[in-house]
């Protein structure tokens, strides 16, 4: 299966201004370098086939002439390769003369498309040899090559794999660009043929133009620019090759070389098909400005190859790579949780909350969220009650940790012993209390959920959740203990964010003895010790020994929820991601029991208390996800079976 992916490439050829035969042979060669690396479609820069900056050499009949045997002969000695080539040549019509894209594939002349656009100011002077596409209205035919060829700004092609349009230069620059209404028409990749100029910053501008433009149409951006060759008479072009898909980028090319470049990714079609589905003014856009006449032409499907993906697939998705942004997005987050936890107190006039405070990462990541709510607030510390309430598999680690965190803070810390109401209620209810099971757990959760209540009420304040996005999507959370609360801050933030939110907050703004606390914190195992500790007093009941590594079921659930993925997919791309930590037959166990607790556990999320959505997953059921808690998990249990 290749899983939506269409492997794509842009291309910087070493170019010599007006020899187009020396094009043409640089051309074929890249054309052919890629074909040899699987990919399906290639673009090239704007006059490729004669240099773009030719200037009134455009004029002249020789030029002309011989970039279209240039053509040709690309033709010829590329017919027995399926790829899809995108040539850019200039190309006389009815008297004008045009800057056009030329599609071929296996010798044949497919579409011609005209730039609409044309720059006629600063460096530009296009308008002084060619004609815009909006010269001939609607589609015609022209001949080239010796071959009769549609020819026409609308043009979509579109293959068995995928539907692409292509732009020329400017006109994405413009303030309606044709991909625009391209991708309304359909096109999932837009490409585009390119002779930009350098200049300081201009690169930069450039880049976020594409970004922007990829992500307004829920689109692949493929963008070539000449390179080394081209006149630096006034100008000079550095060779850009960029590879979006919907805002983000997958490649690009080594700016100013002196040499040719094939930039390749693969751009996720099936995901792009996710996201328009799913984004109701997409499909709003679409009624309004996607109806009007175009004309798509079929192209032969490439060859069946073996998919090898040369783009980065991200084993932690929610977590930001690099220093710099990664302090970055943990300050947009804890402004999330803190503006969102301010909204609820002012709202309900408590100047107390309540948090029960265990020694592991969500606790402590809502109480410094309470923290720093309080003194934006200008509320006193005093009015956030921790307590920790230890039991029977509490641990001295964890709970040295908890009073230590309460008492460097400045908060009001109680310790509230569950031992002794559960033993009774152990025996209220029947219960051996040597029978270490789900009874014997739950009870201890509960019990906790209890007092953090009652205590509540007794002060007039508010429980605050401290369960996190993965703990909901796992079901991992007691029904009506662990799993409700007064307002939830951490129900948006993944497992794999907590830790690095708590040491963000640890590193940057905490004083010495907190700072230890929750680096000791940071370093202790998960788990909800509800089971005794080992003769050694050490975690006996590890979380993820149980369920399963939290960094695999966030890859599961940011791809499951985020694109839509299928099993299958999710695992092919988690076995890339994760090849050098877990092998195929572990990532298969713990997605088949990631699907498993997700549909099984619906319903704990059905009644979820309020909280805020942070990031692009979200699992409330007023929010962005609405199903039905006894829907069958067959359909994705079974295709986990069969990889």
């Amino acid at each position: 299966m290749d899983f939506g992916f269409v492997k794509v490439a842009a291309a910087i050829p070493s170019v010599k201004v007006a020899d187009c035969r020396y094009n043409a042979e640089q051309a074929e060669s890249l054309i052919c370098e890629a074909a040899n690396k699987g990919v399906q479609i290639i673009v090239f820069p704007e006059l490729n086939l004669t240099g773009y900056s030719c200037g009134d050499l455009f004029g002249q009949t020789l030029l002309l002439e011989q970039a279209e045997k240039a053509l040709v002969q690309v033709l010829d000695r590329t017919r027995q390769l399926d790829i899809i080539s995108i040539l850019g040549m200039p190309v006389p019509v009815k008297g004008t003369l045009m800057n056009c894209a030329v599609v071929i594939q296996k010798g044949k002349i497919s579409g011609v498309v005209p730039k609409t656009y044309l720059p006629n100011y600063k460096e530009f002077y296009e308008q002084r040899w060619f004609a815009s596409a909006v010269t001939y209205e609607g589609n015609m035919t022209v001949c080239l090559g010796g071959q009769q060829t549609p020819m026409g700004k609308n043009l979509l092609f579109k293959s068995q794999d995928v539907c692409f349009g292509i732009e020329l230069c400017e006109d994405v620059w413009a303030a309606i660009p044709p991909s625009s209404v391209l991708s309304l028409k359909g096109a999932e990749i837009i490409f585009n043929l390119s002779a930009d100029t350098e200049n300081i910053c201009k690169h930069q501008y450039l880049c976020s133009l594409l970004a922007q433009q990829s992500a307004r149409c829920l689109s692949g951006y493929v963008f070539a620019s000449s390179g080394f060759g081209e006149s630096t008479t006034d100008v000079v072009f550095a060779g850009n090759a960029l590879i979006y898909e919907n805002g983000v980028l997958l490649a690009r090319s080594e700016r100013f070389s002196f040499n040719p470049q094939l930039v390749i990714s693969e751009i996720d079609v099936e995901r792009l098909r996710t996201e328009r589905l799913q984004n109701t003014t997409f499909a709003a856009n679409v009624q309004q400005y996607g109806n009007s006449l175009s004309t798509i032409i079929p192209l032969e499907s490439t060859s069946a190859r073996e998919l090898v993906l040369t783009r980065d697939i991200d084993p932690h998705p929610f977590v930001p790579s690099g220093n710099k942004l990664l302090d970055e997005r943990c300050e947009e987050i804890f402004s999330i949780q803190i503006a969102a936890l301010a909204k609820r107190l002012v709202h309900t006039g408590c100047k107390t909350v309540v948090v029960g405070i265990s020694g592991g990462l969500d606790s402590t990541l809502a109480l410094l969220v309470c923290v720093k709510t309080f003194d934006k607030l200008g509320i006193s510390r005093s009015g956030i009650i921790g307590i920790t309430m230890p039991g029977f598999g509490t641990t001295g680690r964890t709970h040295r940790n908890a009073m230590e965190l309460m008492r460097s803070l400045g908060v009001t810390s109680h310790e509230i012993s569950i031992c002794d109401a559960c033993s009774l209620h152990f025996k209220d209810i029947g219960h051996d209390i040597s029978i270490h099971d789900v009874t014997y757990e739950n009870v201890q959760a509960r019990e906790r959920t209890q007092i953090l209540m009652d205590y509540a009420n007794k002060v007039g304040g508010l429980v605050i959740g401290t369960g996190d996005l993965s703990e909901l999507a796992l079901g991992w959370a007691t029904y009506n203990g662990d799993h409700m609360s007064m307002y939830g801050v951490n129900a948006g933030i993944p497992k794999t964010l907590v830790r690095y939110l708590v040491r963000w907050v640890a590193e940057t703004s905490v004083d010495p003895d907190s700072r230890a606390t929750l680096f000791d914190i940071i370093d202790t195992p998960i788990s909800p010790e509800l089971i005794p500790a080992d003769e050694q007093g050490n975690i006996k009941q590890k979380t993820e020994d149980l369920v399963g590594p939290y960094e695999l079921h966030d890859f599961f659930l940011f791809h499951f929820l985020r694109f839509g993925s299928r099993p299958a997919k999710i695992y092919y791309l988690a076995c890339r991601a994760f090849k050098e930590s877990y092998d195929d037959k572990t990532i298969k166990k713990w997605l088949t029991n990631f699907f498993r607790r997700f549909f099984a556990q619906q319903f704990k999320r059905s009644c979820l208390p309020d909280g805020p959505k942070v990031g692009s997953v979200s699992l409330s059921p007023r929010g962005d996800w609405r199903m039905p808690s006894d829907a069958s998990a067959a359909l994705w249990l079974q295709e986990c079976e069969n990889l």
